[in-house]
């Protein structure tokens, strides 16, 4: 079983890991101390090398998916939640730990699976926030997973496999629960030959495509990201989030130009010849584009913004509007519904709203726009689907510009 120890890291200094083209290269505090598969530090024995090396190679893997699931536990709550009245799988981990990573996504998806089974908790400890609780259970090594029995904060060490098979079966097996794993659906499109055409070059839609490799160390560490993207857009009809297994369809790969992975281009509705793109990995970098180019509002968890839904053309009529004496509310009204049948596309369809937010200030009085914000959000607090979510959230920020 392979751990990160955070002895090794303090006695080389390392402070963090590069993403090499097939491994993550350790990053020493010296700049000119970083260690690669051809040359190493003077300083570095080659036993210390080689095992700087094998933890550098096994910390080439995806990052850490949402933990929503995976319940994050403190100094503060740990015996709280912890040998009460349920059974805890508890994951002890580093930040800047390869095998961590390694095992992040499964690790989600276990949390997933068990997150209805009311006799189990899957949760994590970050050690680098919570050294001294790490150090009361014995924590030397990273990932450590320790599993505490209902009742007890007497634990009993994971040993076995770090898939989410063989974790599900272990906690099955202490538990006494029948879990099955979670199927987690792809919200990515998954591309061939055969639908490349028909779904990219769709003048109606904006698509981000990746042209990736199956066995490409960035691949996987992107995998993850780009899966919580097409998630965020899931609900935008016009988005697309797609990829494309170039190793496998060459052809394709070769008529975009594409000579490493990933390599990743943007097709709008006006330039079906595809453009680079050369952004930021990280979700919030991705959902920035997809907004600026796609005229989207939503921010990294999905949710639309306080912009979305606004049709800031409008804004001088709404002002007028919000302005005027009740007898000339309805002149305004006039002119906000001629502006309105200029609109096209999304705007139109939100430009109705306006229209229907001005004619009832106008029928309940101005107290209209307060109380229908609030019943607004309380909806919001409650379980709804997400096209609802998006319904009211744009409701209300449409209603906010008449109250302002």
């Amino acid at each position: 079983m392979d751990f990160c120890v955070e002895q090794t890291c303090k006695l080389y200094n390392i402070i963090g890991y590069l993403n090499g083209l097939s491994s993550s290269v350790p990053i020493f505090r010296s700049s000119s101390q970083i260690a690669s598969r051809t040359m190493a530090p003077p300083q570095i024995s080659s036993r210390a090398l080689s095992l700087l090396l094998l933890l550098a190679a096994a910390a080439a893997v995806v990052s850490p998916a949402a933990a929503d699931d995976v319940v994050a536990l403190t100094e503060a709550d740990f015996e709280k939640e912890v040998g009460q009245d349920r059974a805890a799988l508890v994951e002890f981990y580093a930040p800047w730990c390869g095998h961590c990573k390694k095992l992040a996504p499964e690790y989600e998806k276990l949390g997933a699976s068990f997150k209805k089974a009311k006799s189990v908790l899957i949760a994590k400890v970050d050690c680098d926030e919570h050294k001294s609780l790490c150090s009361k259970y014995g924590v030397s090594g990273y990932p450590t997973i320790q599993w505490f029995p209902k009742g007890s904060l007497e634990p009993k060490k994971y040993e076995g496999q770090r898939s989410v098979e063989a974790l599900a079966e272990f906690v099955n097996s202490e538990a006494g629960t029948n879990v099955k794993i979670a199927a987690v659906p792809s919200s990515v499109v998954v591309l061939t030959p055969e639908t490349f055409d028909s779904i990219v070059l769709d003048e109606t839609k904006d698509v981000l495509v990746e042209f990736y490799a199956p066995w490409c160390g960035h691949c996987k560490h992107l995998a993850p990201v780009y899966e919580k993207l097409a998630s965020v857009f899931k609900q935008d009809e016009g988005v697309v989030i797609a990829n494309l297994d170039a190793d496998k369809h060459t052809a394709l790969a070769e008529k975009y130009g594409v000579s490493g992975f990933p390599t990743l281009k943007f097709f709008p509705k006006g330039n079906k010849a595809g453009e680079d793109y050369d952004g930021g990995r990280d979700l919030d970098d991705f959902v920035k584009f997809i907004n600026e180019k796609c005229g989207t509002s939503r921010n990294s968890k999905g949710q639309l913004t306080s912009e979305a839904g606004l049709v800031t053309s409008l804004n001088p009529l709404v002002k007028e509007f919000r302005d005027a004496a009740d007898d000339k509310r309805k002149e305004t009204l006039a002119k906000i519904e001629e502006d309105v049948a200029k609109l096209s596309g999304s705007a139109a369809k939100h430009g109705k709203i306006y229209v229907t937010v001005a004619k009832k200030i106008m029928d309940k009085g101005s107290d209209y726009t307060k109380k229908e914000a609030e019943r607004l959000q309380r909806m919001l607090e409650k379980s709804i689907s997400p096209s609802k979510a998006d319904e009211f959230i744009i409701k209300k920020n449409i209603i906010s510009t008449f109250s302002s």
